[in-house]
């Protein structure tokens, strides 16, 4: 089973031709840095969050090693408790297939919170916007481990993440946007002290009012944590930034951990 892209065509452009020269306009004018280890990238449609996902993206370009990413988003659409995987063979998208990684899903259902589910990933766009920025930056040579949250505490996410941490060749991805609906203004102050949180490791701190994926973020700020790591944020904007108006915006960080 291949999972189709549902959102191509209106979260990001279907044809392939269009997507990669979007993508690569979003990334042109970012100068690449150290690669990470792991990220948060936003993911809106790319109108609005492309340019600020981009420049997380970005420092990605020149690193070949990454053959694994285990890429966390929150539900939006159905809710349950734990962390689905999916049994696909691979998740499509107008770039191409990328492969599931069956030997990291059978690591992960070691976890009892951890199991198979194929209704929470059918109408999910917080993973799917991510795979095309990673199939620019990394071609088609890696494998996919998809995640979606449900109600899940960050002891538990962080325990998910710490299986893959020490792989060199594997990269975290978690997927979230940051507030949702306030004007301009607030939303610039609503993101900044969550960007704080966040660099800070304050991960008892986040709620859904600060970020859809709070809880994916919260599990790796938790794992951080344990392992005296520091998460930065490298760009922090908003949708009256990008294509909206700022009248009622949607914020979006990207942040990195080297």
């Amino acid at each position: 089973m291949v999972r189709a892209p549902v959102f191509a065509g209106s979260f990001y452009p279907a044809a392939a031709p269009v997507l990669r020269r979007q993508l690569a306009d979003f990334m042109e004018p970012i100068a690449a840095g150290a690669a990470p280890k792991a990220l948060i990238a936003p993911h809106a449609g790319y109108v609005y969050s492309g340019p600020v996902a981009a420049s997380v993206y970005a420092r990605l370009q020149a690193e070949p090693y990454i053959r694994r990413v285990v890429l966390l988003g929150p539900t939006h659409r159905v809710g349950f408790e734990g962390l689905a995987l999916s049994q696909a063979r691979a998740f499509a998208t107008p770039l191409g297939e990328v492969e599931l990684d069956a030997e990291a899903a059978r690591g992960a259902l070691t976890l009892p919170w951890v199991g198979y589910g194929e209704w929470a990933h059918a109408q999910e766009h917080s993973l799917e916007v991510q795979l095309p920025f990673l199939q620019q930056v990394l071609g088609g040579d890696f494998k996919l481990l998809p995640v979606v949250v449900g109600q899940s505490s960050a002891e538990q996410i962080s325990r998910l993440l710490d299986l893959f941490w020490d792989e060199t060749e594997t990269l975290i991805v978690i997927s979230s946007d940051l507030s949702h609906y306030h004007d301009y203004v607030t939303a610039q102050r609503l993101d900044r002290a969550t960007t704080d949180k966040i660099e800070h490791l304050a991960y008892q701190g986040l709620s859904g009012e600060d970020a859809c994926g709070y809880q994916p973020i919260s599990g790796l700020l938790h794992l951080l944590q344990a392992r005296d790591l520091r998460i930065r944020n490298i760009d922090l904007r908003n949708s009256g930034d990008t294509a909206g108006d700022k009248r009622r915006v949607v914020g979006y960080g990207a942040y990195v951990v080297n």
